[in-house]
């Protein structure tokens, strides 16, 4: 997938060249990349944890600031950008990121939160159909999330609870299995809720084919977006997903903490009859301020909101969805990503061999931006290779209980991070074994 008039070798030349062939290159530019020692930028490889800061955020922040300093409580309904309606200003852009229809998605509370919120209307037992599949790996979030839920309805999470799990040996989930699973418990399955990609080994699971399958049983389908949007293309809508949940502090470069963000499938929308939590940001806009105490529902997801939104904690995600937008979406940024990782496998071949192994599937559709390493050097402890790599300014993280992972990110990492980075690595290696 690396550019075919290019011959892929070890040198710094190499990566110089694959990119300045790079059309996207220039979007580097309009982020702040941490500084390291010596007063460069980092090699920042942790946008699978932490989004670099695009540098008109600050602009945007700085202007609501400036319009709570002048007009004050005015700011709710003056202009463009009136509070009111801030979160609406995201839509278009997140609705493109997943594959979403007009009215399907909205920004809003975290990741957790709008999962919680989303389970109660999904997540309808009966005395014969009360089960929900998860992973048994699934980050611990989703697992308390879920299990709360099953025991707010009065069911057991152990008998309630379905956990995929890897084949012994293997690491990650093989999609047969997966969907022999949901066949297996369908007439008891009332709920799937996967990962898009899964957090620890970067697995892309198949979520057109879960989704068909779980329907097929009677079932509802929800997805943890948290490391698949703003990293690989997504079609929620066209894929008939129920529901699905992120946050935009990862690829979508939102800020630590920001806000998140949740898509209901349009047959779902204006369904009176699902349950939901109720809050007066979920009523009907011409009505909101009569204070009513008649729901009565705007027919987009935005009915599942239950307060008004956090301006300042939306305005760096409107800035980087700007920068989504001018770099035409995920399928020019997907070709460059897929670009990235063909060169770092060939790298990790070549310079490391067997000393590290990645988890992470070596098939380019079924993986995002995330490598996952293993250390396989007898005598080495993978920590110690971690910290060795932070100490030379190698931003990447440690996933217990014996996992680096990195993540070039195209928006912002260059093929000579990429070169860098297994360098590095290849040199901590030795000072460490």
């Amino acid at each position: 997938m690396t550019s075919p008039d290019i011959t892929l070798t070890t040198g710094a030349e190499t990566a110089a060249r694959l990119d300045a062939a790079d059309p996207l290159s220039g979007f580097r530019n309009e982020f702040r990349l941490p500084v390291g020692r010596d007063g460069s930028p980092q090699t920042y490889l942790a946008g699978h944890s932490l989004g670099a800061v695009p540098r008109a955020a600050a602009g945007h922040v700085n202007a609501e600031l400036e319009r709570w300093a002048g007009l004050g409580v005015a700011g709710h309904f003056d202009g463009e950008a009136a509070w009111v309606g801030y979160h609406e200003l995201l839509a278009a852009s997140l609705e493109r990121l997943v594959g979403g229809r007009p009215g399907e998605v909205v920004a809003m509370n975290s990741l957790t939160v709008n999962l919680h919120l989303l389970m109660v209307s999904f997540y309808e037992p009966t005395k014969r159909r009360y089960k929900v599949l998860i992973e048994a790996g699934a980050f611990p979030s989703d697992h308390f999330a879920v299990e709360s839920q099953i025991r707010q309805r009065g069911h057991d999470p152990a008998e309630s609870l379905i956990l995929a799990r890897p084949r012994g040996g293997e690491e990650t989930l093989r999609s047969d299995d997966l969907l022999a699973l949901i066949a297996e418990h369908g007439a008891e399955l009332a709920l799937v809720v996967l990962p898009g990609v899964q957090y620890y080994t970067g697995q892309v699971l198949p979520m057109a084919e879960i989704t068909a399958a779980a329907h097929a049983t009677g079932a509802r389908v929800g997805f943890d977006l948290a490391h698949a949007v703003g990293n690989i293309p997504l079609a929620l809508h066209d894929w008939n997903v129920d529901f699905a949940a992120w946050c935009s502090y990862k690829y979508l470069n939102g800020g630590p903490g920001g806000i998140g963000g949740a898509f209901v499938h349009g047959r779902h929308v204006a369904d009176g009859s699902l349950p939901k939590l109720l809050g007066w940001w979920g009523q009907r806009p011409d009505i909101r301020f009569e204070m009513g105490t008649f729901f009565d529902p705007i027919p987009t997801a935005e009915s599942w909101q239950l307060s008004n939104p956090p301006i300042l904690a939306m305005a760096p995600l409107r800035a980087s969805l700007e920068i989504f937008d001018r770099a035409g979406g995920l399928e020019p940024l997907r070709a460059k990503s897929q670009r990235q990782l063909a060169y770092l496998d060939f790298l990790l071949t070549e310079v490391i061999g067997d000393r590290a192994e990645s988890l992470t599937p070596t098939a380019l559709a079924e993986r995002g931006c995330q490598a996952s390493l293993r250390i396989r050097t007898p005598g080495v402890d993978g920590r110690a290779v971690h910290q060795g790599l932070q100490a030379a300014d190698v931003a990447c993280d440690w996933r217990y209980p014996d996992v680096i992972r990195v993540a070039p990110v195209p928006l912002y990492n260059t093929f000579g991070d990429i070169h860098r980075f297994v360098n590095i690595l290849d040199r901590v290696l030795d000072e460490v074994g």
